[in-house]
């Protein structure tokens, strides 16, 4: 009977093991790397999305590589060590969307000796009182793709914190009930290393770090952004810094004006984008600091004719590098 338990208890923990293992990535001769750069002392991990945005970050030339190390790749993402003004950093790319964004996030957390993240790209504009170019620093951050699709006169869930009714944007209005009915948007099961295990709690808006908010406000003061992307082509006025606004996040790309002034009616953001909220929330969860600096591109289908991303984009990505490396230049978290 031992015999037979103690064989049992072995296959659970082979078992057991295979699962951790296959959580860590194999590339062992990367992981040694990760040891090594881990003993010099923590470091600020430094995140962005996609290739126009660290296009801007590389223009910048701040980021000084490690003289043996200049990078480790990790499950297929490049990470380049170094310092940008004496502060030592780590730089990836994540890839746009929730997922990418979320697993790039827990994998800095779990491998690298990191004190927080500082995120950085760009947005869609959903404020009227801001503009493109400007570089809003959120302090408060939903993930607004977690919903119910319900019947247009199905019972309201409880847990919701706002709905959008589909037939409200029938054109013409009043016809007949539109099928599609309504959505429920409802709050994210939220896990926190501080809390009980296995036990989530509700979670709409997630709050960056106060304290690295409150001294980019400080650091930042008068910080002058891009305006013009060349001598013919600038912006009605001048780019400016704007903090304290809430931001959306959802896997989707917001391109059209009625969406866009229903986020803002019900959740009064002032920007949207795919990442932010996965970054933020996976830093809270592992008790990890981060702030956001995200470049307005557009208006998010407010415009008339075609969506500015494509004009405006860089000039956006180039401010969201500009505020992130003025942030590192002054700030030491150390």
């Amino acid at each position: 009977m031992e015999s037979k338990l103690a064989a049992a208890f072995a296959c659970i923990v082979v078992v057991l093991f295979s699962h951790y293992v296959a959580a860590i990535p194999a590339n062992k001769h990367a992981l040694r790397i990760v040891n090594k750069i881990n003993r010099e002392g923590p470091r600020i991990a430094v995140l962005t999305v996609y290739p126009p945005e660290e296009a801007a970050f590389i223009a910048a030339r701040v980021l000084k590589p490690h003289p043996k190390h200049p990078f480790v790749d990790l499950s297929g993402r490049r990470y380049r060590i170094g310092t940008i003004y004496g502060k030592r950093v780590i730089y990836v790319r994540c890839g746009i969307g929730i997922l990418n964004a979320g697993v790039t996030t827990q994998l800095l957390a779990d491998l690298f000796n990191i004190v927080g993240v500082v995120h950085f790209g760009i947005a869609g504009n959903a404020n009227n009182s801001l503009s493109i170019g400007d570089v809003t620093v959120p302090k408060y951050v939903a993930h607004t793709g977690v919903l119910e699709w319900l019947k247009a006169n199905g019972k309201e869930e409880a847990n919701k914190v706002g709905d959008l009714k589909v037939g409200d944007y029938d054109v013409p209005q009043g016809k007949k009930t539109n099928r599609l009915g309504k959505i429920s948007y409802v709050p994210e099961e939220f896990y926190r290393e501080t809390g009980k295990p296995n036990i989530p709690e509700d979670l709409f808006w997630a709050e960056t770090s106060l304290d690295w908010f409150e001294h980019a406000s400080k650091l930042l003061e008068g910080l002058k952004l891009v305006s013009c992307l060349n001598k013919t082509a600038c912006l009605p006025r001048p780019a400016k810094m704007v903090y304290g606004q809430r931001a959306s996040t959802a896997d989707i790309f917001v391109d059209n004006g009625a969406y866009r002034e229903f986020l803002v009616r019900h959740f009064h953001v002032s920007s949207v984008d795919e990442e932010t909220a996965a970054v933020v929330m996976t830093c809270l969860s592992n008790n990890l600091k981060v702030i956001v600096f995200r470049g307005l591109s557009d208006l998010a289908g407010s415009q008339k004719g075609e969506n500015a991303i494509h004009t405006f984009g860089p000039l956006a990505a180039k401010n969201a590098v500009r505020a992130t490396v003025e942030f590192l230049k002054e700030f030491s978290p150390f």
